[in-house]
């Protein structure tokens, strides 16, 4: 074994067995390169990456290229999801080499860790080939590659702020016309036929459809409102949806939504349920509400820990094939389902020759269950039992095969992010199961990630040795605050809010920067790496910077705190030249663009049916407001303070600005004080 096997890391202990000296990421190998004057061979992936796997069979395996990694290279492997903060700096050093970057990532370094070589996935007579040539290099041509560094590292050093120009703008009043201008950059990325972005790969990237529900929200436009409902409805038809067991796939190698790359991820499922529980609220389409639903039993069946906590990802193979635990064969399904057999295969698109490699079928729909019922002629009360049925019968069928691998590790972020998708699915769908698995799995992080004394979060921990590590980054705090600011208004227990701030104090001391008014991703008391860097653009996850922006304004209101509202303003205001011209990079700062279009709406609910009240509001889809509330008279609260009840009855302020409308009784009065 080598040095990895003392590691938690699902991604890290595959590799504890390889023949290569592989390290950790952390002192004694950073010093070991210096103290031999040794190139460093950094390899990043994640444990549900299939070509990382690939790599590894084919290269990591071979004695006889582990024999020249170990000769000629200090060997460092890290998991990208435990050390994002290592993944950021040596993604971007591919990208400033002009090459794509993906996982695996194979970077190479000089002793000092600066970058000057690097590349993905490589077949191993070209990866043996390249070894020997940078081993060769770094004998011969030393003063080249340290020039070659010199400038990567000093490109990475730059600012962010600077090297996107991003000004701060004093102007915060926005229109809806700066709206639609926003809008109008996007729309011509879409694919009208097949939903989405007209590309593929074809990742669902959430914050741009959320941005698409309140740009149609606001501007009643039609066209963005038919290309919404077309993309959710073919994602969730598609073979990127688990249609037996519910939840997404990372994305689909296709334009179509047909073919996933099999690996399920925690915070794409997160992000997602926040998604169709919003859309259902915005349209009341059971669609929606049917994928939310199966989304909340996928995780909970699949990604929970019985302790606390969700896990990280299911790896896309098994028994050393990519998607084998999800595809089917027609003879097999003829053995489970018998004389549904063609009705089945009619409705998921199977066949005996397959739709897919070697006889196999992906599942998935292209049609309606009313569609789909009117043309066999069987009702659609028949038709959903019947479906219902299938999806039972080889869910436990599937159940029986060989399983794939499980992260197991649990980081705060995606948690968070998990349960900001159950509260969302809570307060839209009044079901306790999703506020009781949020608030378990919320205490979880408050007992065990929380630092009891010091105030800060872990990012990273693992049941192998329950022991939390890795002092948080930025989306930990970000994800969280979110989370907890999101489950005070819907429970308005006050202690959820009370450790939001503390942790947004918390991020204001150690990862704020004063001089560009944005967030660095790493605390200012983390390990110190060759640059400190910003998360500013939106991608599968929205940025931690826009999500703090977000937290910050909502904070701002909640809590009557000017200089969070003013410090949110002026991070948007930096994206505003980003927004008007790639808003695909932005669009978790757009959503937060849609908050400033018109007041916020600032609703006290107080008396002894506010909790009854605020789940008839939620209803509603109303996406600028903060909702507080409290059952006592007096409260601590700057939104409820000389709020109470009247007349004997629950009580509704609503404000704007801080200018209030006359109370009311019911949430029918309060709808038209906020139209």
């Amino acid at each position: 074994m080598n040095a990895l096997h003392k590691e938690t890391s699902p991604y890290l202990l595959q590799h504890a067995h390889n023949p290569v000296n592989w390290y950790p990421w952390a002192k004694e190998a950073l010093q070991k390169a210096l103290d031999e004057d040794k190139p460093i061979l950094v390899s990043i992936g994640y444990s549900a990456c299939h070509w990382c796997h690939v790599m590894e069979r084919e290269s990591f395996e071979s004695s006889d290229i582990a024999a020249i990694m170990n000769e000629h290279f200090i060997c460092i492997k890290v998991d990208r999801e435990e050390r994002p903060d290592v993944d950021a700096i040596y993604m971007e050093a591919l990208h400033s080499m002009g090459l794509r970057g993906g996982w695996p990532l194979n970077v190479f370094l000089m002793p000092d860790q600066k970058p000057f070589y690097g590349g993905t996935y490589f077949p191993p007579a070209q990866w043996k080939q390249l070894l020997l040539q940078i081993a060769q290099a770094f004998k011969n041509n030393r003063s080249e590659l340290m020039e070659s560094a010199q400038e990567f590292s000093e490109h990475l050093a730059s600012s962010e702020v600077k090297k996107y120009g991003l000004v701060a703008n004093q102007q915060n009043t926005h229109t809806l016309q700066d709206l639609e201008q926003i809008y109008a950059t996007l729309a011509p990325n879409f694919d009208k036929r097949l939903g989405g972005i007209d590309k593929a790969p074809k990742f669902p990237m959430p914050s741009i459809w959320r941005f698409l529900i309140r740009y149609v929200h606001l501007s009643q436009d039609l066209e963005a409102l038919s290309q919404l409902h077309l993309t959710l409805q073919k994602m969730a038809f598609g073979g990127i949806y688990d249609q037996i067991g519910g939840g997404f796939a990372r994305y689909s190698v296709d334009g179509e939504w047909f073919c996933p790359h099999f690996e399920k991820m925690l915070y794409d499922n997160a992000q997602l349920l926040t998604l169709y529980a919003e859309a259902y609220q915005f349209s009341k389409k059971e669609l929606y509400k049917e994928i939310a639903y199966e989304i909340v039993s996928f995780v909970e069946r699949e990604l929970q820990a019985n302790e606390g906590g969700f896990y990280s990802a299911l790896d896309a193979d098994s028994e050393g094939e990519e998607g084998k635990f999800y595809i089917w064969k027609k003879r097999h399904l003829q053995e489970i389902l018998g004389e549904d057999t063609e009705l089945f295969c009619q409705y998921y698109n199977a066949s005996t020759q397959g739709n897919w490699e070697f006889g196999n079928n992906i599942l998935y729909k292209n049609h309606t269950d009313e569609s789909f019922a009117q043309k066999y002629q069987i009702s659609l009360d028949e038709l959903r039992q019947k479906v219902s049925f299938w999806k039972k019968t080889l869910l436990a069928e599937r159940n029986k095969r060989t399983r794939p691998g499980l992260d197991d590790k649990i980081l705060t972020s995606w948690n968070a992010l998990m349960i900001k998708g159950l509260t969302d699915a809570y307060r839209v769908f009044d079901e306790e199961k999703f506020l009781h698995l949020a608030q378990k799995h919320t205490d979880f992080l408050l007992n065990t990630m929380l630092a009891p004394n010091e105030g800060f979060l872990y990012h990273t921990f693992s049941y192998k040795d329950k022991t939390p590590k890795q002092k948080g980054f930025l989306e930990d705090y970000a994800c969280f605050i979110e989370a907890l600011t999101a489950l005070y208004q819907a429970t308005f227990e006050k202690k959820y809010l009370q450790i939001a701030q503390q942790l947004t104090e918390y991020t204001l001391t150690h990862f704020y920067d004063h001089t560009e008014g944005m967030f660095f991703f790493t605390d200012d008391t983390a390990e110190n790496l060759i640059t400190r860097k910003k998360e500013i653009f939106d991608n599968v996850i929205p940025a931690s910077n826009s999500i703090m922006a977000q937290n910050l304004y909502t904070l701002g209101i909640l809590l009557d705190r000017n200089d969070y509202k003013a410090k949110s303003l002026t991070m948007l205001s930096q994206m505003k030249r980003i927004l008007f011209k790639q808003v695909e990079f932005a669009c978790n700062w757009a959503v937060l663009f849609c908050q400033t279009i018109q007041p916020t709406a600032e609703i006290a609910l107080v008396g002894s049916q506010a909790h009854e009240l605020r789940k008839d509001l939620d209803r509603h889809f109303l996406p600028n407001k903060i909702v507080v509330g409290t059952l006592e008279t007096e409260n601590e609260i700057p939104l409820l303070q000389q709020r109470t009840a009247l007349q004997n009855k629950t009580t509704i302020y609503v404000c704007f600005d801080k200018t209030c409308q006359l109370p009311v009784f019911s949430v029918e009065e309060a709808l038209k004080l906020l139209n």
